[in-house]
């Protein structure tokens, strides 16, 4: 346990997300508690614009922690101030936010002797940064060293950044984002539910017979959808979940029918379908995507270590996913991708380069590489007491590794965001080869354009440029909840528009 302890909580979060980045896992009292590791104080002092933060140990590290010798300068500056109450303008809440974080960050480097590979950032979108920077006429080694100085984000992670806003801008260029949209369609239902999973899912054995009633109801928010963006055209559509193939052909069939009868495709970029469980696919289902120019599947192992899947709830094998992944190749589908996790339990590196092997050898057009983030609805987080002997490990190697695998097969990464409690507070890349980017990845990592979301537990994102800001409305995710309340969840959409 960790105390906070604070006169003012209006950084409180701030402070908080930096210490779960440190240690994750970890909790949290907001007084003196007995037997917490260590107490991080902080005291606001209004009338003199001064807030001193310090990291109070109560028990004696055994070893003191080592400054980190490629700390680099910035830190170094930071350090030489490290006795010096902070000087904040309180009405500045972004210049306050990074001034105590670089501040914490320090304190928390004194104590572990550990840089972390994105610095003082805890936010999920640290291409947005620079995507901003750069249209603010940054150049990229301007953009750069805004990060390094700002957030003292480590060099590696910076030109990762770079190179994805870059690819990304070039992609969005080709995009009217004012006059069109995104369309994304949830299907909550999955073989069975995975151990690390906290999406809006539901074991599709539950619905047998009953999956009509899902979709009657998705079908009437959809004609609402279509109303409501009337005189706009979508760019691109996803089908996500949940897994959407878990559905029977037919329903599968009936689905894509509505898509086309509903909306105007005319100027459709891309449709993708998440086809991601090797146990739902089928060469019938297949069949269907393919009689609705579906452009883009997904055939996510998620790893390629068989006693993985068996102890993650996959419950399909490692030859299923190279069947599946050869049939859609023969049956002419020319943009897969493969979704991939570092950091699954019991995992290490040798685990995760013959995974990389095997995904080079099957030769997809694409692959996202996660690194693993406990949720609070997962099973991991929830039983707790189940899965406490499981060695659960991300290392920065294993990221480096996937990224030279990645760039050996012709891939470039095209987008990536973060997650809180992730595995060594790393993050998510998509890489793809030369015109083989998912598009709506892009569209709903950097918020540039509309998303209108339908189906349980989705969430639409209308963007009010002028504004520079997002309205969202979000849907329930019970399913059974969703259906009796599909009124409501169409009501919300129009009060937003």
């Amino acid at each position: 346990m960790i105390e906070i302890l604070l006169n003012d909580r209006a950084y409180e979060q701030d402070i908080r997300e930096l210490l779960m980045a440190f240690y994750p896992g970890e909790t949290y009292a907001y007084e003196p508690s007995e037997g917490a590791l260590f107490a991080v104080e902080g005291m606001i002092d209004e009338g003199r614009k001064e807030f001193s933060l310090k990291v109070i140990d109560h028990h004696r590290q055994e070893e003191a922690a080592v400054w980190p010798s490629e700390a680099g300068e910035e830190l170094e500056k930071e350090l030489a101030h490290i006795e010096e109450p902070l000087e904040v303008e309180y009405g500045n809440r972004t210049d306050t936010k990074s001034r105590i974080k670089r501040r914490l960050y320090v304190l928390l480097v004194l104590r572990t002797g550990r840089l972390l590979p994105w610095g003082t950032l805890t936010g999920i979108r640290p291409t947005k940064i620079v995507m901003t920077r750069l249209d603010e006429g940054m150049s990229a080694e301007e953009a750069a060293c805004y990060m390094k100085r700002t957030y003292f984000t480590g060099d590696d992670k910076i030109d990762l950044a770079i190179r994805t806003a870059l690819y990304e801008r070039e992609l969005l260029k080709t995009i009217d984002c004012d006059r069109g949209y995104s369309l994304y369609i949830g299907i909550p239902f999955c073989p069975t539910t995975c151990l690390y999973c906290s999406f809006t899912s539901y074991p599709i054995g539950q619905w047998k017979g009953r999956t009509h009633l899902y979709l009657d109801a998705l079908f009437r928010e959809m004609e609402a959808v279509a109303c409501q963006m009337k005189g706009r055209v979508p760019d691109s559509v996803y089908f996500g979940g949940g897994t959407p193939t878990s559905l029977e052909p037919e329903d599968l069939d009936r689905l894509l029918t509505k898509l086309e009868r509903t909306f105007d495709l005319s100027r459709i970029r891309e449709l993708t379908v998440e086809a991601g469980r090797p146990d739902s696919i089928t060469r019938e289902k297949l069949k269907v995507l393919q009689s609705h120019n579906v452009t883009r599947i997904s055939i996510n192992p998620q790893t390629m270590q068989q006693r993985t899947l068996d102890l993650i709830g996959r419950r399909h094998t490692v030859e299923m996913v190279k069947d599946c992944f050869y049939m859609a190749r023969e049956m002419g589908f020319d943009n897969i991708n493969m979704d991939l996790i570092v950091g699954l339990p019991e995992e290490g590196l040798t685990d995760v380069r013959d995974t990389m092997e095997q995904i080079r050898a099957l030769d997809p057009d694409s692959i996202t590489v996660h690194s693993l983030a406990i949720k609070r609805a997962a099973r991991l987080n929830t039983m707790k007491e189940v899965y406490k002997d499981l060695k659960i490990v991300g290392t920065q190697e294993m990221i480096d590794l996937t990224a030279r695998y990645a760039g050996d097969m012709g891939m470039e990464p095209y987008y990536l965001y973060r997650q809180k409690n992730m595995a060594g507070n790393f993050e998510n890349v998509g890489y793809a080869r030369p015109g083989k980017a998912c598009l709506y990845n892009i569209l709903i990592m950097e918020e540039q354009q509309t998303i209108m979301a339908c189906g349980a537990g989705t969430t639409t994102k209308w963007l009010i440029r002028e504004e520079n800001r997002i309205e969202r409305a979000e849907n329930v995710k019970d399913v059974e909840q969703y259906i009796g309340r599909i009124g409501e969840m169409i009501e919300r959409k129009d009060r937003i528009l």
